[in-house]
């Protein structure tokens, strides 16, 4: 063996292979099985070609096309080929850039006629030409004359650009299926035949090259691939659900909200939806309230200095919004800023006042309004917006409650989402990012406690909270836990934060006075439950589909009448609802009881309530749950008592089983 290397495969084991044998031989030395089912191979965990020599020591991988890292390779090659299918199909057509992303790829083309969904059947037909064919994915190293020169005589404006803003020192890689071929990064798996079947188009779009739109509108093709059909079919269906969902629609439908061009980004909530909004932060008000934390209001326009104190005008000025005085004549110059978050204006309130130690912790709560600003293109309903409120509170404590307090919050933040409906939840530590303030023994020590905190939690839930890392992702001021939660039909949202901060109560000068009598830096815990109370709501319309649980639902029941001769019994009805404490309206229109529960059961109302003349002369109702078309007719005193009892918030029902 010329130059020797030391490999440890996933088993533990550990061989000694020349230097020289690439991942398709070593694949081959273990099995043929193997090395008919390999697509890459993985070296200290990083992803390489089949034709890639291991080069050096290290642990090693074969990876096979049912391995979930697979997924990335077979979306990265179904890219190529589509570009592949486009240019057989369109010569002329330049190639520019096309990506993995989640759950797919696209492709950006030149080309002077836009390309529309008409054109996906053909494209489709191509792509699966190509792929039968089998031609193996090869990979050459040029020079950058030559790559400019062949690129440049094919016509590739967009590729000789690419080629320039690739660094000196990085090789340039050129993949060939066939005779086709792209300048890519790579790795590919080792041929088309390899990608399979399942992969479809899904959408195109317009998009300025390289996100700049001074520069050309260039076509993206977007498409999504898969392992196998199953996981096709199973991806499509959850678009399918996830249209039928989409809360923008059933906030139409449920007259709940509305966006208008004056206010880009932010809620014109409707009665109904405002309704919603105060029955979530209720609800997280009486949780904090059991816990012993204090609902403060900090202002919403604060100097910028503040914020240049806090850091925040450097680190953040972006996405923030500036505040001038309006008028020409003004005695007030300053500039100020819409607070983006609620943070120094708590700090402010905590120092207001000596603290001692036995102060701690400070607990501060506020569902607080602020503003940041998002591109326009990246505005989604509910889901990504400028004007926003946060179910923000900051824990001021010692370094000796740190760890305590961590799971504290993780006890609220996990017992809220379950009260909602959302038991599968991943934890993730957010670690120091590249940009941050604070010195390096400060992060060592905040990550060392949060990494132990995170092994309590993951202990604690005997393996029903997944715990994993996220290098690199912390806020600019300390490390943090981000809660990820799925919903009902598999989607991962990432909603609750708990982060810890060294370096904000340094920056404003807080303390308390510790048992020595000391001056002393408290700690400061930022967390979120909700983190923005409109997307936590988005994410509710959609997970329900629109389906509120009775306690939930801003409207709980509509009392319909079948004649006039029933109205006053329905308005008593509705008297007898309210009492009981359950939002209720009554339905008195001369329209046919048909159109009544059609409409109510398009809104959503969970209950709908079916009086007539013989029910008003017997004291009954009938009954319709939302869903089901039976119908039940039912003493009033039965159901008041009955939906009053379902009506019952989940916090309420904890306390008064405790209280038993």
């Amino acid at each position: 063996m010329a130059n020797p290397v030391s490999l440890k495969f996933p088993d533990g084991s550990v061989r000694s292979y020349d230097a020289a044998t690439t991942g398709a031989e070593l694949a081959e030395s273990i099995s043929k099985s193997l090395a008919k089912k390999a697509v890459a191979y993985a070296h200290q965990g990083v992803l390489r070609d089949l034709s890639d020599p291991v080069g050096r020591d290290g642990g090693i991988e074969i990876i096979t096309r049912d391995d979930p890292r697979a997924l990335e390779l077979i979306r990265h090659d179904t890219a190529h080929v589509l570009a592949e299918a486009v240019q057989e199909l369109w010569p002329g057509t330049q190639v520019t850039i096309g990506p993995v992303i989640e759950n797919g790829f696209y492709y950006d083309f030149a080309r002077n006629e836009p390309f529309t969904p008409e054109d996906f059947p053909v494209i489709e037909k191509k792509m699966r030409e190509i792929i039968a064919r089998n031609r193996p994915f090869t990979r050459d190293v040029w020079d950058r004359d030559r790559a400019r020169k062949v690129f440049r005589d094919k016509g590739e404006a967009y590729k000789v650009e690419l080629i320039d803003a690739i660094p000196d020192d990085q090789d340039l890689k050129i993949y060939y299926q066939g005779d086709w071929f792209d300048l890519c990064r790579g790795p590919h798996m080792a041929s088309t035949g390899q990608i399979g079947q399942a992969f479809k188009l899904m959408k195109v779009a317009g998009a300025y090259w390289r996100g700049d739109s001074s520069k050309p509108m260039l076509t993206r093709i977007y498409g999504t691939a898969w392992a196998d059909q199953a996981q096709l079919d199973a991806y499509l269906h959850m678009l399918e659900e996830a249209e039928k969902r989409d809360h923008r629609r059933l906030g139409r439908e449920m007259d709940l909200f509305h966006f208008q061009e004056e206010g880009p980004g932010v809620v014109f909530w409707h009665a109904k939806g405002w309704k919603m909004f105060q029955n979530l932060v209720s609800y997280m008000r009486r949780r904090l309230d059991d816990l012993g934390y204090q609902e403060v209001n900090a202002p919403q326009v604060l100097d910028k200095s503040l914020w240049e104190t806090s850091g925040h005008w450097g680190w953040y000025r972006d996405a923030m919004f500036k505040v001038t005085v309006a008028g020409d004549d003004t005695d007030d110059d300053r500039v100020f800023a819409l607070k983006p978050m609620n943070c120094p204006g708590h700090v402010q309130i905590f120092k207001h006042g000596l603290k001692s130690y036995r102060d701690l912790p400070v607990k501060l709560a506020e569902f607080g309004n602020v503003h940041r600003y998002e591109p326009s293109g990246a505005l989604h309903g509910l889901m990504r917006v400028r004007g926003f409120t946060q179910d923000d509170a900051h824990i001021f404590c010692t370094e000796e409650q740190l760890a305590a307090e961590c799971l504290k919050i993780n006890d609220l933040i996990l017992t809220t989402y379950a009260d909602f409906g959302f038991d599968e939840i991943q934890v993730k530590l957010s670690t120091r990012p590249e940009k941050r303030v604070g010195s390096d023994a400060a992060w060592d020590h905040a990550e060392e406690i949060m990494s132990n905190v995170l092994a309590t939690i993951e202990r604690q839930s005997g393996g029903k909270i997944r715990t994993s890392i996220n290098p690199g992702e912390g806020a600019f001021y300390g490390p943090k836990f981000e809660y990820v939660l799925k919903d009902a039909i598999g989607r991962d949202w990432q909603c609750g934060t708990t982060q810890v901060d060294f370096n904000l109560p340094e920056r404003f000068g807080a303390f308390y006075i510790g048992s020595d009598s000391e001056k002393k830096q408290p700690v400061m815990i930022h967390r979120a439950i909700c983190g923005s109370m409109e997307r936590f709501l988005g994410i509710l319309i959609e997970n329900y589909s629109g389906h509120f649980p009775l306690w939930f639902a801003p409207l709980q029941a509509v009392v319909a009448t079948i004649t006039s001769d029933a109205d006053a019994y329905a308005t008593s009805v509705v008297d007898r609802l309210r009492a009981a404490g359950l939002s209720a309206q009554a339905d008195l229109r001369n329209e046919k009881i048909n159109y009544k529960v059609r409409e109510h059961s398009l809104a959503k109302v969970p209950v709908i309530l079916v009086c007539g003349r013989r029910e008003a002369e017997e004291g009954t109702v009938n009954v319709r749950r939302l869903g089901s078309r039976d119908q039940e007719s039912m003493t009033l005193e039965a159901a008041i008592a009955a939906f009053a009892d379902e009506a019952q918030t989940p916090d309420r029902r904890r306390r008064a089983a405790r209280s038993a």
